[in-house]
């Protein structure tokens, strides 16, 4: 596990995807602060955590069997749901027969504050950089994009290109200059020095140990597929560690879902 603090609101958000949702969509409140003190969260901290969740429509006060606990919202379901086809099954390469999605915009100084959200957006979205209000990603991306432009109702301002490149600068170096994309290796190799040398250790895990080394697996993992941006495998460099890091995390899975989510269960109310 890593040897860092582990934040309250970005964990909770973890137990939220990893083993709330895998149990039903409910978690029992003095359930919850409990498991989470497992992997070094205090109850203020937790309770701080929720209430903000549940002020920004994630979570619903319902109360089963007895147990005063929260329901996921159809909100929070949604988002979780769209996350895990990141975070579960990475970023698969795209097809660089398929093209590039280009966004630019140029937005008013009247409506900065939303021309610096879309700016964030797409970044979130693993669009990179390419030049002054200049925003590339693979293909696929663009029904985010369109979504992304619409919700900040910036739809006059920005302008959306699907089609190939044609040069004349290098593709490779173009893309290594939109994104950090070293950065993002980087973090991928970290993972499997950090998890790697541990496997036979992990195998064995049951009960509390594996819930905490569980949640510690998912919470660092889960933010390294949406920094990367899914390229085509032709344009990274050979060496590039996302394969042998998603390899690691989906063994990792394997070995620590099934008891973690088992004693996750024992927390919650039994009928």
């Amino acid at each position: 596990m890593s040897s860092k603090a582990p934040q309250s609101r970005t964990t909770v958000v973890t137990f939220l995807g990893a083993v709330v949702r895998p149990l039903g969509g409910w978690m029992p409140i003095a359930g919850a602060v409990d498991l989470l003190a497992e992997v070094g969260l205090d109850a203020p901290g937790v309770r701080t955590a929720v209430f903000r969740l549940k002020k920004n429509g994630w979570l619903d006060s319902v109360a089963r069997d007895g147990a005063r606990g929260y329901a996921l919202t159809d909100e929070a379901d949604a988002t979780l749901a769209a996350g895990d086809e990141v975070i579960w099954h990475a970023r698969r390469p795209a097809d660089l027969a398929d093209g590039w999605c280009i966004v630019h915009f140029g937005v008013p100084e009247a409506k900065r504050a939303q021309r610096h959200q879309l700016r964030a957006h797409l970044a979130h979205l693993g669009f990179g950089n390419a030049g002054t209000a200049l925003w590339i990603a693979p293909a696929r991306m663009r029904p985010a994009a369109e979504r992304a432009i619409a919700e900040l109702d910036l739809a006059e301002h920005a302008a959306i290109f699907v089609g190939g490149y044609h040069g004349p600068q290098d593709l490779t170096e173009l893309l290594y200059g939109s994104w950090d994309l070293e950065a993002i290796d980087q973090g991928y190799r970290d993972f499997v020095d950090a998890y790697g040398p541990r496997v036979d250790e992990l195998r064995g895990l049951r009960g509390a140990a594996a819930f905490a080394a569980y949640l510690s697996v998912v919470d660092t993992w889960r933010k390294l597929p949406f920094r990367d941006p899914g390229l085509p495998s032709e344009v990274l460099d050979p060496k590039w560690s996302a394969p042998e890091a998603t390899e690691l995390f989906e063994r990792l899975v394997a070995l620590l879902e099934k008891p973690a989510l088992k004693h996750a269960k024992t927390h919650w109310p039994q009928p």
